[in-house]
This record gives C-alpha cells, structure tokens and sequence, in this order.
C-alpha cells in the first residue's frame, strides 16, 4: 500500500511539473526604428535588450519616419549595444542566453534615408528591406514579428520586391509568417502595406491620432490610480542612475516614456502573453480584427495620410477594469470599488508588472544574483485548457508554485471576460488563494472562460509571473 501511495505522489509530481515546464520556442523579432527622431526609441531599445534573452532578435534596422524624413541613424543603435556589451556578462549570472553584444551588432541595418512611399518601388531596395527578405527565406516555419517604431516603408519594399521576384504560391507562404505591429501610422506606405497586402497580420492603432491609440496606455496618467511607475522620479531610482552604462544611457522622457515598447511587450514568455491570440490581451495590449469605422477616427498634425481602411486589421479594443487593491486587515486583496473602461485599460492595467519587471532586470546589470530579486515559478498541478460541462464543478491548484530567491508569494485569480466568449462574472471561492474551486456557469451553447492566475513574491520589487487557463463549458 505505501508502494502504491508513493507512486501516486510520484505521478502527480510529475505531471504538476510537466505542465508547468511546457517549451517555448523563442518569438522571432525584427525592430524597424527611427531612432534619433525622439529618445523614446533609445528607451525602448534598453529595455529590449535587457528581454534579449527571451526573444529571438533577427534584426534591428534604422529607419525613416515623418518625424525624421532624409537620415537614418544606425550608428544610435550600435552606440546601446556597446553599452549593453558592459553589462552582459552579468546578466548572464541571473539568467542563460543573452547574446554576445558581437552577434547583436550583426543585426543591425538601415533602410533608405528617404521618406514613405519614396523609398518604395523599382531600384530601392536597402539593406534593410534586403535582410527581411533573407530572414523570411530562412528554413524556419516560426512566424516573423515586424514591430514599426517609425515609418514603415522598409518593410512595405520587402514587401514590394517579393511580390516582384517571387511566383504568387512562393510570395504567400513567405508574407503568411509575417506578424506586424505598427506604433500608428508615422509615414504614407503603411496604408499602401494594408490596402495591397489583405492578407497580412497587422495590429495598428490606424492613423496618427496618437492620443486614442492603445500603445499609448504605456505612459498616460491615468486619474484615480497610482502612476508612479512612469514618474520621471521612478526612472532616476529604478533605470537611469546606480545601474551601470546600459542604464546611464536610457534618456530623460521628451514626449512620453517608451512610446515603442507596446510593440514587442507580447513576445515576452510570461505565461499571460500569446502573440497569436491579441484579442486574448496580455503585456502589450488588448486587440480584436475588425475594420474600423473611419467617420469615428480622428485625424493628427503629422501630414501622414488619413484614409479609410479597406480591410480588417487588428485594432483597438475595450476592457472593463477594476484593480486589486491591498487591504491592510482580513483578506489581502479585494476589487476597487472603481471601474476603467477603454482601450488603454488593456494595456495600463499590466503596468506596474511590467515596470517592476524591467527594474529587476535593470538591477541584474550590476547586482549579484544573491542580492537582486527574479520572478516566482508558476507551476499548476492540471492542464491550461480544460473542458467541463455546464454547470459542473471543478478545482485549480498552483501550491507546487515556487520563488527561486525563496521569497513568500502572494496569489491572485481573476476571470479576463474579454479574452473568452462568456462575458458574465463565475462563481469562484476566494481568490487570492493557492488553489480555488469553480462552479461552470450554466450555457446553452459552446463558451471559453479566461482564468488568469498571478503568482507574485514579495521582493524588491515585486515581481509576477501568470498562467492562463481556458476552461471550455459544454451544455449538457
């Protein structure tokens, strides 16, 4: 009997780690950036080296913008890298796969310094436009993740060249692996990608009315929270000063803090993100396919074009927030009594993660592994997508969780109803517990439920990782 009793725990022991030690393969990502143009570039290049461990970086161009229209400036890029090059072997000591600062600089390119639509066409090709070709030939099936800082006439040239060179069957499947994520339109050629490519994946806040886009969640004040994450007195303590070159160089914000790093926010492996899916939200963002409505859009000042769209793309979508506040007696957390509703909801509702996230590795740069702080393992003991019946109960149970630093974790489930097709709240018990019980709502038809669990330490900062799980509720 003590056999058959140490075996079951053996079992469940192995499946809860099986589960929670899944394989990812690493997002492929090329950055096309009119650094130089405005320091939030420089900005969100510090932080996506700091993340270069967790994504593939296949390519880091300089480009043009309508704020930066005859230059390109490669040589900013190459300037961070450098600086990265000091800091690197100590990251390497709280995390492996960092690259070499050497195979990073071969990465960098630069497109025409010229503007939108006038760098695309016959005889202009670039460097740039020539090494998104190559990276798509490559005898590699992941997708390829473009995210545009800037204009996006190097990749429109890719686009152009492939349509010319290669047979239709051959153009499909190579713009089939492409993911874009445009920060809004910043030049002429991102409508023309749209209108002359239907079939492309492309996340857009369309046009350059930059105040009602979603990336723009990133460093709006935002009445009725706490934003001191995004003060200028943050990032001296916690980025700019006491944490070696790489963070001497992130710059004092101009216009508004890293405007560009919404885009690649997704590509980090933190259980909540999947890139595949925008409309199930995470890091950087909350995003459904449709075709905009063009009487409701707005026009900037930048003299970028403002046209209707002819197809769906992926774009703005609307979450209803109400955040978790601490309690200082009885049960810790409990909802606000407030609620958020907007686009931008669905991305500054994770930004206290994300900027405590950052911090931590700003720290890595200069801290012993002893004395800096690293995210808490997630480890639930069934599977992240589950099928149930109406109205059936069942249980989630995260305790095999762990904190490498050995710190005491905090536990947080909540229901994300814009991510699934039930919208209504469920029935779960308390849920700022390691494992609850759940009651499947009564449907009449198919439905998915998103559970987000947030497991976070209590070190400095604080940091979380998440999983998601999918129920599946079947009518009887």
């Amino acid at each position: 009997m003590k056999i058959i009793f140490l075996l079951a725990i053996f079992f469940i022991t192995f499946i809860s780690k099986s589960v929670s030690a899944q394989e990812y393969q690493k997002h492929r990502l090329i950055v096309l950036s009119d650094i130089g143009a405005e320091v939030d570039d420089t900005e969100s290049f510090i932080r996506l080296l700091l993340y270069s461990n967790e994504i593939d970086i296949k390519g880091l161009i300089a480009t043009t913008s309508v704020w930066k229209k005859t230059s390109v400036a490669p040589e900013a890029i190459r300037k961070l890298i450098n600086a990265y090059r000091k800091v690197q072997p100590n990251l390497l000591k709280h995390q492996a796969a960092f690259p070499s600062a050497d195979a990073l600089l071969k990465l960098v390119k630069q497109g025409l310094p010229k503007y939108g639509m006038l760098g695309v066409g016959k005889g202009m090709d670039s460097q740039g436009s020539d090494w998104i070709v190559k990276v798509l030939e490559e005898k590699d099936e992941r997708p390829l993740w473009i995210t545009v800082w800037g204009g996006a006439n190097t990749l429109a040239q890719a686009l152009y060249t492939i349509k010319e060179t290669k047979s239709p069957a051959e153009a499909k499947r190579l713009i089939a692996k492409l993911r874009v994520y445009t920060i809004s339109d910043q030049d002429d050629s991102g409508i023309w990608i749209r209108n002359n490519f239907p079939d492309i994946f492309y996340i857009v806040s369309p046009g350059d009315d930059y105040g009602s886009a979603t990336w723009t969640g990133i460093n709006s004040f935002i009445k009725g929270i706490n934003n001191e994450e995004i003060s200028n007195t943050w990032l001296a303590k916690n980025i700019q000063q006491d944490y070696g070159p790489l963070g001497a160089e992130y710059p004092d914000v101009a216009y508004g803090m890293e405007g560009d790093t919404p885009s690649w926010l997704s590509l980090i492996p933190n259980g909540l993100n999947d890139p595949e899916h925008p409309d199930w939200g995470g890091w950087g963002g909350r995003y459904e396919l449709y075709r905009p409505d063009f009487s409701k859009e707005k026009k900037g000042n930048s003299g970028v074009p403002f046209e209707p769209e002819t197809r769906a793309i992926w774009t703005n979508a609307v979450d209803s927030y109400s955040p978790f506040i601490s309690k200082e007696y009885g049960r810790a957390v409990g909802k606000d009594t407030v609620t958020f509703t907007g686009n931008k909801v669905t991305l500054w509702r994770w930004r206290d993660d994300f900027q405590n996230d950052f911090a931590a590795r700003m720290a890595w740069c200069t801290k012993t592994y002893k004395e800096a702080n690293h995210p808490p393992v997630v480890v639930l003991s069934q599977p992240d997508h589950l099928t149930v019946k109406s109205g059936e109960g069942f249980g989630l149970d995260a305790s095999a969780s762990t904190d490498p630093d050995g710190d005491s974790i905090s536990f947080l489930w909540f229901e994300y109803p814009e991510a699934g097709s039930y919208k209504k709240p469920i029935n779960m018990t308390a849920e700022n517990i390691q494992s609850i019980y759940v009651v499947a709502p009564e449907v009449e038809k198919k439905e998915t439920i998103h559970i987000i669990l947030k497991v976070t330490d209590k070190g400095t900062p604080a940091l979380s990782s998440y999983k998601r799980i999918i129920v599946t509720v079947m009518p009887k």
